[in-house]
């Protein structure tokens, strides 16, 4: 395995030379940074993380952490980790993944360890008992999910609340006067996931200017659950529309439907919100509007790398609600 003198060597300088090109602590010429690259790629080395860090005071790695719930959808949280990864990766980062139970602590023991430069949170909570760790550790931070008190980091989410406006004015147009409405588990709502009451709240709040009559149900998120749940909605008069906002529920409709013989949209209007990869990825058929977890997972990462590499130039933190589009995929009529 080639090291720093194999470079040296290899690129005819110092072995100090090429320390200060990996550092960036001195300025050296450009064409003996070229040899130096030059040197470094044909000899493919990878410079130590822990001399790295000693020498620039950065790791080059970003904690994200991240929680995965036995009463949610995997494949659906999965959606936000892949682009935030490659957008790490991009700007030259790591991502060291923590998964802890206990968040107040996995994120005090890794910022505190300086093993990270940065941190991104994801299943961000109402009052997110993380948020006050965070806001004692050296690192900046980000997020995607919006809490009640974002004071302090940057944070970029969906507007849910337009979300749920946007789908009922959708069915509304369309003459529909009796829907059924299915959310998250209940436990989301008790633990704090405010994206599910911001999406609830502002579609009831929307039917009830229509005058449209709405059954809500919390959805489950394991199987067989899912389809005793579907067959008795089915089964007990759902109305001319359904809207779902629950990602095992929606991944499920499609085979409950058939089984029923129930055809969408001739006996059924449905809507959901979901990403058009996961749509992709379960084959679903629905009008929906988009959750754009690329867009908000690499937007965190470009804030925090900001904030990283610049921090006194940073600006004041932001917090950013991404205006939801919907696809009509023909599922309403």
């Amino acid at each position: 395995m080639a090291n720093i003198a194999d470079v040296a060597r290899r690129a005819g300088v110092a072995r100090s030379t090429v320390s200060y090109a990996l550092s960036g602590k001195r300025s050296i010429s450009r064409e003996t940074r070229e040899r130096i690259e030059a040197a470094i790629e044909d000899l493919g080395f990878t410079p130590n993380a822990g001399a790295r860090a000693l020498a620039t005071s950065q790791t080059m790695v970003i904690g994200l952490f991240v929680q995965f719930f036995e009463d949610e959808f995997s494949p659906a949280m999965l959606q936000y980790v892949l682009p935030i990864s490659d957008a790490a990766r991009e700007a030259g980062y790591d991502i060291l993944m923590v998964t802890e139970a206990d968040g107040p602590h996995a994120v005090h023991r890794i910022s505190s360890s300086g093993m990270v430069d940065g941190v991104i949170l994801l299943n961000v909570a109402h009052d997110d008992p993380r948020l006050p760790v965070m806001r004692k550790m050296r690192q900046p931070g980000s997020m995607v999910g919006l809490p009640g008190n974002p004071e302090g980091f940057d944070v970029f989410d969906l507007d849910f609340a337009e979300s749920g406006r946007i789908l009922v004015d959708h069915l509304a147009e369309r003459g529909h006067r009796e829907l059924t409405l299915i959310t998250p588990r209940e436990d989301v709502y008790e633990r704090g996931g405010a994206y599910a009451w911001r999406f609830r709240d502002a579609a009831l709040q929307q039917a009830a200017t229509y005058g449209i009559r709405v059954r809500s149900y919390f959805g489950q998120t394991q199987q067989p659950a899912i389809n005793q749940q579907l067959n008795e909605i089915l089964g007990a008069q759902p109305g001319t529309a359904m809207i779902v906002h629950n990602d095992a529920v929606v991944a499920a409709l499609p085979s409950a439907l058939y089984s029923r013989g129930v055809r969408v949209p001739d006996d059924l209007s449905v809507v959901g919100i979901f990403s058009e990869d996961f749509g992709r990825l379960f084959s679903l058929p629905y009008t929906a509007v988009e959750t754009s977890p690329n867009k908000l997972g690499r937007l965190a990462v470009q804030a925090l790398v900001q904030r990283m590499t610049s921090p006194e130039g940073a600006a004041v933190p932001r917090v950013e609600l991404v205006a939801p589009h919907i696809t009509d995929r023909g599922s309403t009529r």
